[in-house]
């Protein structure tokens, strides 16, 4: 019986700690091969073997040749900043690499050059690769449509101290499924701060709060708060490994596609749950 050719994956990032997860399972995976590991120019981690930090040796040396690295290679997984995934995106259109992107803090038009990318190779994309924060989102959609009226919504979202977009890109998601699951656009009814005398609540708006500090890997809270009643859903991270392991099943899932944007609804087969309610 013929083998199924192993995916050829490039990590970016190679030297942070999301890259090194994402080479981790890579690695660890039995359908997938490390064949390119990118990160910044000038970096120290410039011609180290991409494993050396977990005591692996693949032979994969970490570059900063765009070209060079995504021509050997299936598909891209890039979780790092909106600029250079852009960079490299650019680079896999170019040369028909399809992409796994977990980058957040993109513009609407940095995400409008994203869908026109996807027109020519196919992409994943989403804020968050967890398999539970994407079914938490499915059940923030069912929530959002039974107590769309006579309930505040707020979103409480806290990471380690270290990030730099806020509020986080799941954060937003959340919002924005709620939003269009009541008829709305997210931009149109978000409250991303509060001080000093703001007045009553207006009931239509989904309010926002960020918190920074630690190594808190990543806790989301969404607060349906009614008279009499309180609804929390709450996802809470402790490891980057499940970020990790939704992104491999983002490229397994991109392996029979050519071109076209997804997302981990996809993925996981979520989009197929709305497709049978009546």
């Amino acid at each position: 019986m013929q083998t199924a050719r192993k995916q050829k994956v490039c990590v970016a990032g190679a030297s942070g700690r999301m890259g090194h997860m994402l080479i981790d399972a890579v690695i660890a995976s039995d359908d997938m091969v490390l064949a390119g590991a990118l990160d910044i120019a000038g970096s120290a981690a410039i011609g180290a073997d991409a494993g050396a930090y977990g005591g692996h040796v693949t032979g994969v040396a970490i570059s900063d040749d765009l070209h060079q690295v995504l021509a050997n290679c299936d598909v891209l997984i890039d979780f790092t900043r909106p600029e250079g995934t852009l960079a490299h995106l650019a680079v896999c259109r170019e040369l028909g690499v399809k992409a796994v992107i977990g980058t957040t803090g993109f513009s609407e038009a940095q995400k409008a050059t994203i869908a026109d990318a996807a027109k020519h190779v196919a992409i994943m994309m989403a804020p968050n690769m967890s398999v539970g924060v994407n079914v938490t989102l499915k059940l923030l959609e069912l929530a959002a449509r039974a107590m769309s009226t006579g309930y505040d919504i707020e979103i409480i979202e806290a990471h380690h101290r270290h990030k730099v977009d806020a509020p986080s890109g799941t954060a937003l998601k959340m919002g924005e499924v709620i939003a269009h699951a009541t008829g709305r656009e997210l931009k149109d009814c978000a409250v991303y701060a509060r001080e000093g005398v703001t007045g009553e609540r207006d009931p239509s708006s989904i309010g926002f709060a960020t918190i920074r500090g630690g190594d808190i890997v990543g806790d989301h809270t969404v607060l349906f708060a009614g008279t009499g009643e309180r609804i929390e859903i709450s996802h809470k991270s402790s490891s980057r490994a499940t970020y990790a392991q939704g992104s491999l099943r983002a490229v397994r899932y991109l392996a029979g596609r050519n071109s076209g944007l997804f997302d981990m609804f996809d993925v996981l087969g979520l989009n197929q749950a709305d497709a049978a309610t009546p």
